[in-house]
């Protein structure tokens, strides 16, 4: 399993846990069964979401794999990894299927727009989570040797690691793009609703 050949510039990299094992910290206030089918649907918000670029579900989980095929995206394969390995996985995947731009989203936006415009610019573009501590999305030239670093707090991490590479950061505050779900008090959402 691996990334189609190039026919846009950019992809999109979501990289997906198993949706039994996901958003174990909102137990307190969902079932098993609920996070399993919350993760499933913010996943595939994300994925529907995204014009005019390819996409891809960097995964070691068979259902997951599964479920990229049914909403017609790609999936590279990445078994024993964690996030930062499975992220890497997949931006060396799509540098060689061609793509110059990798956008890479986390799968907990319920309320993701499309990435395309992040995609194209030759630097860093990061995007933080509504804390300005996390990295919810990331834009970046897939020539760039780019060391990830996700887990808490992985803003500033990044912009060091960004600047390393001297070509250019940008940071874009977006209120839809900034809204994850990982406690309780998130599942709140700004339109009151959940998707």
């Amino acid at each position: 399993m691996s990334i189609a050949s190039a026919q846009h510039d950019g992809v999109v990299l979501i990289p997906v846990k198993a949706f039994g094992d996901a958003k174990g910290r909102l137990s307190d206030a969902l079932g098993s069964q609920e996070r399993a089918d919350l993760a499933k649907e913010m996943a595939t918000h994300v994925v529907k979401v995204q014009r005019n670029v390819a996409v891809a579900i960097c995964c070691d989980d068979d259902d997951v794999a599964a479920w990229a095929e049914s909403v017609n995206a790609s999936v590279v394969w990445c078994p024993g990894t964690d996030l930062n390995g499975a992220v890497n996985a997949g931006l060396l995947a799509a540098r060689s299927a061609g793509y110059a731009f990798a956008a890479i989203a986390h799968s907990d936006l319920p309320l993701a727009v499309s990435l395309d415009e992040l995609l194209g610019w030759p630097g860093v573009t990061l995007v933080p989570d509504r804390h300005r501590a996390g990295t919810n999305v990331m834009a970046l030239p897939t020539a760039l040797d780019f060391r990830f670093s996700y887990g808490e707090a992985s803003l500033q991490r990044h912009v060091i690691e960004a600047l390393r590479h001297r070509r250019g950061l940008r940071i874009m505050h977006h209120e839809s793009l900034g809204w994850d779900v990982d406690h309780p008090a998130d599942l709140d959402l700004p339109t009151g609703t959940l998707l």
